[in-house]
C-alpha cells in the first residue's frame, strides 16, 4: 500500500493523479519502479518503447518465460490502483520467491507496461504490443495534441525505434501471462467477494458517427420542414440503448460523446457527431450488433432526410483466458479459503495484446463500489491481503505443474 501511495504522488498535474506516456512524471514513475525491482534482486532494464522489465532467471538452458505484468500509465485525473496495483503486487510476489530461494523451472519477467490507457496518443497497448511482437510501425507517427509523435517520445527517452522488434519475447519462448487488476466494476463489491478469475475479456468496436442536416433559424423554419441533426442523433442514441437492453447479458453499448457544431440556443443543429462504444465477449454478437445499429442509423437518417457517416475507429476481438491457467487460479482462490467466481471483463487490458502469442490469465481484485478511472478508486487493505495470498498460491501451482513437465521433457 505504501508503494501504491508513492506512485500516486507522482503526477504531471497538481491536485490529481495523471501519468501519461512519455511525460516527465511518467518517466519518474518508471524510474521509481525500476529502483524497486533492483532492490528486489531482479535483473532490470527499460526497453525501447519504455516498458520497465525485471527478470528472475531460473538458470536453466532453454527455459521458457512466464510474464507477470500490468501498466504504469494512468488516465487523466485517475485513481491510484488501476494498473499500478498489478505491478506492485507482481513485485511483492517475486520478492517472496527470491526471499524463499524458490527453485524455478522457468524464468519470470515482471513488466510495467508503458502505455495501456492510450490517453496521450489515442493508442492502446503500446507496451504489450512490443512485448508480443505485434507493434505496428505506423503507430510511431501518431501525434499528441502538441504535435509530438510517439517516435519523438522514444528518442527523447534515449531509446531507438529500430530496436523495437528485438524487444519482443519470441512466441516460442512464452510459457504464460498473469495480470492482477482491479475489477473496475461493482460485481465483487456487491457480492462481498475479494477476488475473481477473469474468464474472458470483451471484444470492442469504437465508431464515430456524423449526422449532417441543415442548420436554420429556430424561429422561422416550421417543425415539419426541418433537417435537425440533433433530433436525428437523439433518436439514434435511444435506439442504441434499446438494442443493448434487448441483449443485456451479451453486450453493452455506450454513446459517450455528443458534439453539436456551432451550437446556439436559437439555431437548429445542422451537424452533430457522436461516438459509439460496443463491447461483448461474444464475437458474433458484437458483429451482429454493429451491423444492426449501422442499419438503424441509416433508416433513421433516411426518414429524417439526414446524411450520415459511419467510421470504425478501433476494434479488438474478444479474448478467452486460458482454461489451464484459470484452473490453477481457481484452485489458488479455493486454497485461500475464498469462493471461486468467474467474471467477464468489459474493460480492455494488456492481456488482449499478449493473447496473440501466449496463454493469458487474470485475477480481479475488488474495488470500492466498482469505481475506476476516478479519484475515488480504492481497494481495501483486506482485499490486497487476499489477493497476495491467492497470487502466491497461484504461482506455486504454476511452478509445481511446469516442474513436472520440465522433468518429463528432460
Amino acid at each position: 500500500m505504501d508503494c501504491i501511495q508513492a506512485l500516486a504522488r507522482i503526477s504531471e498535474m497538481d491536485g490529481c493523479i495523471t501519468r501519461t506516456y512519455g511525460t516527465a512524471a511518467w518517466r519518474q514513475g518508471a524510474l521509481t519502479i525500476m529502483s524497486w525491482m533492483q532492490v528486489a534482486g531482479l535483473t532490470v532494464g527499460m526497453d525501447n518503447i519504455g516498458n520497465v522489465r525485471g527478470r528472475l532467471s531460473c538458470g536453466l538452458t532453454g527455459a521458457k518465460t512466464f510474464v507477470i505484468a500490468s501498466h504504469m500509465d494512468t488516465v487523466i485525473n485517475a485513481g491510484k490502483f488501476d494498473g499500478p496495483l498489478g505491478v506492485v503486487m507482481g513485485l511483492d510476489l517475486l520478492k517472496t520467491l527470491v526471499r524463499n530461494r524458490t527453485a524455478l523451472p522457468f524464468d519470470i519477467e515482471l513488466v510495467a507496461f508503458c502505455d495501456e490507457e492510450g490517453c496521450r496518443f489515442h493508442t492502446t497497448y503500446l507496451g504489450s504490443k512490443v512485448l508480443a511482437g505485434t507493434f505496428e510501425p505506423a503507430l510511431l507517427a501518431h501525434t499528441d495534441a502538441a504535435g509530438v509523435t510517439i517516435q519523438d517520445v522514444i528518442h527523447a527517452n534515449g531509446s531507438h525505434t529500430a530496436g523495437l522488434p528485438d524487444d519482443a519475447i519470441p512466441a516460442q519462448d512464452w510459457l504464460g501471462y498473469f495480470e492482477i487488476h482491479i475489477e473496475q466494476g461493482p460485481v465483487l463489491y456487491e457480492k462481498d467477494i475479494p477476488v475473481a478469475v477473469v474468464q474472458a475479456i470483451a471484444g470492442q468496436k469504437r465508431i464515430a458517427v456524423t449526422f449532417r442536416g441543415m442548420a436554420g433559424h429556430a424561429g422561422t423554419v416550421p417543425m415539419d420542414m426541418r433537417q435537425d441533426a440533433l433530433c436525428c442523433a437523439a433518436e439514434f442514441v435511444q435506439a442504441v440503448e434499446r438494442t443493448a437492453l434487448l441483449h443485456k447479458d451479451k453486450i453493452v453499448a455506450t454513446v459517450g460523446k455528443l458534439q453539436v457544431e456551432n451550437a446556439a440556443s436559437n439555431v437548429i443543429p445542422g451537424l452533430v457527431t457522436c461516438t459509439l462504444d460496443l463491447r461483448s465477449p461474444d464475437e458474433s454478437m458484437l458483429a451482429a450488433t454493429y451491423e444492426a445499429l449501422q442499419q438503424t442509423a441509416a433508416a433513421i437518417c433516411k426518414q429524417r432526410n439526414i446524411l450520415f457517416e459511419w467510421m470504425l475507429v478501433q476494434e479488438t476481438a474478444p479474448v478467452l483466458c486460458d482454461t489451464g491457467l484459470n484452473a490453477l487460479l481457481t484452485a489458488a482462490i479455493a486454497d485461500a479459503g475464498y469462493k471461486p467466481l468467474a467474471l467477464v471483463s468489459g474493460a480492455g487490458h494488456d492481456a488482449v495484446a499478449i493473447a496473440a502469442v501466449a496463454p493469458v490469465s487474470m485475477l480481479f481484485v475488488r474495488c470500492f463500489k466498482g469505481i475506476s478511472h476516478h479519484p475515488l478508486e480504492d481497494v481495501a487493505l483486506k482485499d490486497l491481503i487476499a489477493a497476495v495470498e491467492v497470487a502466491d498460491n497461484f504461482i506455486q501451482h504454476v511452478i509445481h505443474q511446469y516442474d513436472q513437465v520440465w522433468k518429463y521433457q528432460h
